[in-house]
C-alpha cells in the first residue's frame, strides 16, 4: 500500500473517531444500551446526551394506554427543540404487556402512529429492576407504581423528576417542566 493511501486512512479513520462522543463524555445515568423494539438493534442511550428525555414506562392493556397519543403528539412538537420521549414496554405491573416485543411494535405502530424511539420489553420492578431504572429511582426518589410513570431527565443527564401515571403527558405540569428544561443550555 502506497503511504499516501496509507495517510488518507488514518485521517479518514481519526476523523471518525472525533465525530464520535467518547464514551467518558457519557453521563453515567445514560450509560446503557437497549435493544430496540422493532428490530432489536442495540441503541445506546448516550445518543441522547445534551437532550431532555422523556422516559416512560409503557403497557399496551392499560386504563393509561392512550397516553400513547399524547406522547406522540409532545414528542413531534417538541423534538425539533431537543426532546427525545423514549417508551420501555413493561409486563410488570398487572400483566398488561403480555405481547412479543414484534407485536407491541405493530400495536404502537398501528394504532397510535408511534414514532418514539421505542426499547425492547424491559424489567421495570423488583427484584429484576433494570439498572437503568435503579439509577431513575435513585435520582429522583420515586419508583414506577404502574404503567405509564414518567421520569424526566435534564440535559446534563444529572438530574431527573418523577411523574405519576396518572400526569398526562400534554399536562400543564409536564408542558411546563419540559419547556423550562428545553430552555437551559448545557
Amino acid at each position: 500500500m502506497s503511504i499516501r493511501k496509507t495517510i488518507g486512512i488514518i485521517c479518514i479513520a481519526t476523523g471518525l473517531l472525533v465525530a464520535l462522543p467518547a464514551a467518558a463524555d457519557c453521563p453515567p445515568l445514560l450509560n446503557h444500551s437497549f435493544p430496540r423494539l422493532q428490530d432489536g438493534v442495540a441503541q445506546p442511550l448516550c445518543q441522547y446526551q445534551g437532550k431532555v428525555i422523556l422516559v416512560v414506562n409503557t403497557a399496551s392493556k392499560c386504563g393509561y394506554t392512550g397516553q400513547y397519543e399524547s406522547l406522540e403528539s409532545v414528542y413531534d412538537k417538541y423534538k425539533g427543540g431537543g426532546l427525545v420521549v423514549v417508551g420501555f414496554p413493561s409486563n410488570d405491573f398487572g400483566d398488561q404487556e403480555p405481547g412479543s416485543n414484534r407485536e407491541i411494535a405493530d400495536f404502537c405502530r398501528l394504532t397510535y402512529g408511534v414514532r418514539f424511539p421505542m426499547m425492547a420489553k424491559t424489567d421495570i420492578a423488583s427484584p429484576k429492576t433494570h439498572a437503568f431504572y435503579k439509577k431513575l429511582i435513585a435520582l429522583s426518589g420515586t419508583s414506577p407504581q404502574w404503567n405509564f410513570h414518567k421520569y424526566l431527565i435534564d440535559r446534563s443527564g444529572s438530574r431527573v423528576e418523577s411523574y405519576a401515571s396518572r400526569i398526562e403527558p400534554d399536562s400543564r405540569q409536564l408542558i411546563g417542566r419540559i419547556e423550562s428544561l428545553l430552555a437551559e443550555r448545557p
